[in-house]
């Protein structure tokens, strides 16, 4: 069995307050790419192995402790599920860099289980499990473009048919980012909230109130965006979640295409993937 971690997208992320809990009162566009990490079932004893490009910047944690096994232990936790098997996370996505990498693995994780045991992954038990791992877990868990509210974890789908296959490319300057400082940047100042309807037009029409932190301590995200934002059929530019992965959507895959090369030619060190939307 296999299940991908789509990349998670913020098309827009407006901080309006810091609650008393700690977290923070977001409103954002949550939209995911067609590719990500990969989740799949192996044999062997029960436990995680981590491959891919990206497996070494989680090769000093205890496997244990990943959101993954988090995950696999939640699900397995429930009456009518059984032993867990060995699982492989093939590591495709930078680790620390904006794009719910391990949540939309521990979200792939529990939807894999799900389809092993017979549980539907809307089962409110799952949702309660994902809401526990984390304010990201439960957008990754549907992976489908929708509004989050309050930790971005109070979810209303939204049809979007001109997102379906948009063409996306992700950028990142090799830098990883941690979000508590960059929240711990945020300014504090309530900027208005993000529209309602069309969620390109309420995109295009927001910001990301994470940028401005998160270029403070890493100044080369504004290099990737003004990058970005400088080529043709570039609809919007912007960092997605708090960094330090950039976005593009493009009006057409040549757009994105060329893109990607001019990208590659400039800064052959960053990372890049040329995707779409689901």
């Amino acid at each position: 069995m296999i299940e991908t971690a789509f990349a998670k997208i913020n098309l827009a992320l407006h901080v309006r307050r810091r609650r008393e809990d700690g977290y923070h009162e977001i409103e954002t566009i949550f939209a995911f790419a067609a590719h990500g990490d990969l989740i799949e079932t192996v044999d062997g004893p029960a436990g995680l192995t981590i491959t891919g490009p990206f497996a070494a910047a989680l090769a000093d944690g205890d496997p244990e402790d990943n959101l993954v096994m988090r995950a696999v232990r939640g699900v397995a936790s429930l009456p009518g599920t059984g032993r867990p098997p060995a699982i492989r996370l093939d590591k495709r996505l930078p680790v620390a860099a904006g794009i719910g990498g391990g949540s939309a693995d521990a979200a792939a994780a529990m939807r894999l289980l799900c389809g092993l045991w017979g549980i539907g992954p809307n089962d409110p038990r799952i949702v309660g499990r994902a809401a526990e791992l984390g304010a990201d877990v439960p957008a990754c868990l549907l992976s489908v473009t929708a509004r989050g509210d309050a930790r971005g974890d109070e979810l209303r789908p939204i049809e979007a048919p001109g997102l379906h296959g948009m063409p996306l490319l992700l950028v990142n300057p090799g830098i990883p980012l941690a979000t508590g400082p960059v929240f711990a940047g945020w300014d504090g100042i309530d900027r208005g909230p993000l529209a309602e309807g069309d969620p390109l037009a309420a995109a295009l029409a927001g910001r990301n109130d994470l940028e401005p932190p998160a270029r403070a301590l890493c100044p080369v995200i504004g290099d990737v965006v003004a990058l970005l934002a400088a080529q043709p059929g570039t609809l919007l530019a912007r960092m997605s979640g708090s960094g330090a992965t950039c976005f593009a959507l493009f009006d057409s895959d040549a757009a994105r295409d060329a893109a990607d090369r001019a990208v590659a030619a400039a800064r052959p060190d960053w990372w890049r993937l040329a995707t779409r939307l689901r």
